[in-house]
This record gives C-alpha cells, sequence and structure tokens, in this order.
C-alpha cells in the first residue's frame, strides 16, 4: 500500500507568485510545470490524476509535491550543480603573463595573440580572454615621460596649492612658449568619397614659410591668455615677455608656473632680484602637465593651427592673435580637480598584475 501523499497548504501570497508563474510568457516551462503541479496539489488532486492531467510521470509530481512541502517556493527552484570542471585555473593565467615578460619571437616586435598562444600552448581565445580582463592592449603602443625628480613631492604640492588657494591680492599666471611653429602653406578644400560622404581637409604637398616662437601666460583665476611673438626661443626672449608681464602689472604680486627649461632660469642674469614680487614655480623635471598652459596650447593646436593654411609667418601670428582675441571673450578658468599628485614608477612585469 502507497503512502498517502503530503497535505499541500499555500498561502495567499505563494499562491500569487504561482499564478504569476504560470502566466507569464518569460517563465522558463520547468517552473511553470512545477506551480501548476502545486496548485493542483493545493485542491486535493490526487498525484496520478495530476500526472494524467500535466503529462508527466507521477513520480515528478510526487517530487515537487513534497518539496514544495518541506521549502516552500525556493523547493521549486533547481539545486546548484557543480558544472563542467574548470579547465583553467590561476596558474595558467600567470602563464599567459609571464610569457608577455620574455621578447616575442625572433623576427617579431611584438607580441600578438596567436603568437602568444603558440608560446603557452594554450587557446587563443583564453589568451585573448586574459588579455581583456587584465585589460592588456597588445596593438596600442604609448610613450611616457616618468619623473625621477627627487623633490617631485615639495614642487608639486606648491603648484597645486596656488590652483587650490591662491594667494589673496596676488596673480598666479601660468607661462611656457610654443617654438617653430610652421606657416605651412597648402592647399586646402574637401574631396567626395566612394561611399557617398564628403570629408574637408588639405593637400599633403605644403610649402614652408617660416616659423615662429609663442610664449603665452595663463591668467588661473580667469582663464585668459596673454601672449607674444618671437622669432626664437633663447632666454632674452624670454625676459622680454617677462617684461611685459611685469609692467602691465606693476603693483601686484605675481606668482609664475615654469617648467624646467634653461631659458627659464635667469637667475644668473640677476633678474629676479630687480623684481621681488615676481615668485618663480617650477614643475618637477618631466611634469610639464603640472603647468596649466599646456592644456591652452591643446586647445590652440586643434582650434587654429592643426591642418590650417599660412602664406607668410605674418599671417600665421594674425591668426593666433585673432584666435586668443576670441578665446578670451568666453574664457573661464580650468576646474583643477587633482588634489593629489603622485609619483608613478614604471612597471616592467606584466606577472605582478596579480600580486
Amino acid at each position: 500500500m502507497s503512502r498517502p501523499a503530503v497535505l499541500i497548504t499555500v498561502s495567499d501570497e505563494e499562491r500569487e507568485t504561482l499564478l504569476s508563474w504560470t502566466r507569464s510568457g518569460k517563465a522558463q516551462q520547468r517552473y511553470a510545470l512545477r506551480a501548476r503541479i502545486v496548485l493542483s496539489a493545493s485542491e486535493g488532486v490526487a498525484n496520478r490524476d495530476i500526472a494524467r492531467r500535466m503529462g508527466t510521470r507521477e513520480a515528478t509530481v510526487c517530487k515537487w509535491r513534497r518539496r514544495f512541502h518541506s521549502l516552500g517556493l525556493s523547493g521549486l527552484q533547481d539545486k546548484p550543480r557543480s558544472g563542467k570542471p574548470a579547465k583553467y585555473d590561476a596558474s595558467t593565467e600567470k602563464r599567459v603573463l609571464a610569457a608577455l615578460d620574455e621578447p616575442p619571437p625572433k623576427g617579431y616586435g611584438t607580441w600578438t595573440g596567436p603568437l602568444l598562444s603558440q608560446k603557452v600552448g594554450l587557446s587563443v581565445h583564453y589568451v585573448w580572454q586574459v588579455l581583456r580582463t587584465h585589460g592588456i592592449s597588445l596593438a596600442r603602443r604609448r610613450s611616457w615621460c616618468i619623473s625621477t625628480d627627487p623633490d617631485f613631492a615639495a614642487k608639486a604640492a606648491a603648484i597645486v596649492g596656488l590652483y587650490l588657494e591662491p594667494p589673496d591680492n596676488a596673480l598666479v599666471l601660468c607661462v611656457d612658449e610654443k617654438p617653430a611653429i610652421q606657416a605651412l602653406e597648402r592647399v586646402q578644400g574637401w574631396l567626395k568619397l566612394p561611399n557617398g560622404k564628403a570629408v574637408t581637409g588639405f593637400n599633403h604637398e605644403y610649402k614652408r614659410n617660416g616659423t615662429s616662437t609663442l610664449f603665452a601666460a595663463l591668467d588661473v583665476a580667469t582663464g585668459m591668455v596673454k601672449a607674444g611673438h618671437f622669432k626664437r626661443r633663447k632666454r632674452r626672449q624670454f625676459l622680454s615677455f617677462m617684461n611685459g608681464l611685469v609692467a602691465e602689472y606693476p603693483d601686484q604680486e605675481l606668482h609664475i608656473i615654469l617648467d624646467n627649461l634653461n631659458t627659464h632660469k635667469p637667475k644668473i642674469d640677476r633678474w629676479l632680484p630687480r623684481h621681488p614680487n615676481v615668485h618663480f614655480y617650477y614643475t618637477p623635471t618631466h611634469a610639464s602637465w603640472l603647468n596649466q598652459i599646456e592644456i591652452w596650447f591643446s586647445i590652440l593646436w586643434r582650434s587654429a593651427l592643426r591642418g590650417a593654411s599660412f602664406t607668410s609667418v605674418r599671417n600665421l601670428r594674425t591668426s593666433i592673435n585673432h584666435f586668443i582675441d576670441a578665446y578670451n571673450e568666453n574664457a573661464h578658468p580650468f576646474e583643477w580637480k587633482a588634489t593629489k599628485v603622485t609619483q608613478k614608477n614604471l612597471e616592467d612585469k606584466y606577472s605582478n598584475l596579480n600580486n
């Protein structure tokens, strides 16, 4: 004689959930079947009749009936499965990273996915997966300057302090020069490509009409720029530009941010002692990015110089002056957000990524 089926009692909340499983088009069919089994059992229908009605085995009905009786709705969920054993582990990933630290095969300049796959004897798809996980791009190459200045922290802190809390009743200026700007003359126009798109551009051929050096000073508080044009960048030209700035602000204290170019160090010329209101702050070596004028030089290049055509040096300088006038009309200070500037070290081992 078979054991009597367990009595199923369904609360109103559980009934709503089970009914939603049966009605939802997105529900997986196995959950919809289990819900219908439990609902039928709660109405007192025998297991044999439920199986016949659902087109399944009586053992299946008995299983889900008992699971719901013991665990409720959670008992209708699938138990976790171990799945297929992992083919690769952490040591396999380390092999891929360690291979990157070795020189590529003879005849190749850089590693590629297939070369790494052959080196470590693993699937190329797994190799790409490891590279994506660590954000490693084999094709993208970058160059950089690493500052080895022993006084990096002190110099950087002084400059960042000027940006975040400038002195009262003083002017903070970022000064630098853009040397040897070429006055290139080239034909401008547009072309229609075979795909139907029209693009603007310029001829590859060009005529050199000379060069000019631009000295510029960015007012950190307002974002406005003052500039001067010179034939070359020598100490004499730098001092001439600085004399113009001092003359424009005769009774104001000036804090000048500069890079370490020898031209910017006129102490041996006795210039600074004659101007007690001027204070120089030098960026750490190979850290000119701390000077905000570099941001403006980038804007100048993209907006007024890149791909342009100039018939003479005078034409070049006039165009730059027009851009500065237009820029100053809507100038605003750059928002310096970096409150902590740290010195970076060059890593030489990809295998250290997991450490």
